[in-house]
């Protein structure tokens, strides 16, 4: 795999996702590093673009290959402050329907009309409640695209956790959540079938997590 000469040697990650690791430079500066080398310069770009509009995402300092040197960022996730009791399953529909409006009001980089920027994967492990609000993280699946795609996308992953029998105990949570968030946002059924599919090819689920899908697509309807 490809590597910069940004990360020290001997380093070690501090936290981890499905295809990247994070480690920490300073107090200031963590390296985001994808462990397949993906490269990181078009995400980096759409991050950038959106922090012209305000959009509350980490700063971008510097890239190479798979490599992004990003703001350090202190805070639970929305999924962990929730999950202690600290943010409300109203709260969580409401901050990600709010996030998906502001985002969606950006401008799409390439000034296609009926098109916008849209994260791909805006879910409460992907937001930190810093001191200063919700900041969005991992931006790997940005892309241009209708809002709709976009919001059924984060539907769906509020649904998958809900119906998850290995997430038991946060269904009643997520599930509160998701009928915030969808009676809160515009209509993403447009785009719900174009997400389940998308969804579906995803390689980084599971087989199980693959099966929940037809269910996931039900339940977003149920609340529409």
């Amino acid at each position: 795999m490809p590597t910069s000469d940004l990360l020290p040697e001997g380093a070690e990650p501090f936290a981890s996702g499905r295809d990247a690791d994070v480690y920490a430079l300073d107090d200031h500066w963590v390296l985001r590093r994808y462990r397949a080398g993906h490269p990181v310069r078009d995400e980096a770009e759409y991050m950038r673009w959106v922090a012209k509009y305000d959009y509350p995402v980490p700063a971008v300092r510097q890239v190479d290959g798979p490599d992004m040197v990003i703001e350090r960022l202190t805070g639970p996730t929305l999924a962990d402050a929730a999950i202690a009791g600290d943010l409300s399953a109203t709260d969580l529909g409401l901050l990600h329907a709010e996030l998906h409006r502001r985002l969606h009001a950006i401008p799409a980089p390439s000034g296609t009309p009926g098109n916008v920027v849209m994260h791909g994967d805006l879910h409460p492990y992907n937001v930190i409640h810093t001191p200063k609000g919700p900041v969005v993280i991992d931006w790997r699946n940005v892309e241009e695209g209708p809002a709709e795609f976009d919001l059924a996308m984060t539907a769906i992953i509020f649904a998958q956790v809900a119906l998850d029998p290995a997430f038991a105990e946060l269904s009643g949570l997520l599930r509160q959540a998701l009928a915030t968030y969808l009676a809160n946002s515009a209509d993403p059924t447009p785009g719900l079938d174009a997400a389940l599919a998308a969804r579906g090819r995803n390689v980084t689920l599971t087989p199980a997590e693959l099966a929940l899908l037809p269910a996931q697509g039900e339940l977003i309807r149920s609340h529409l």
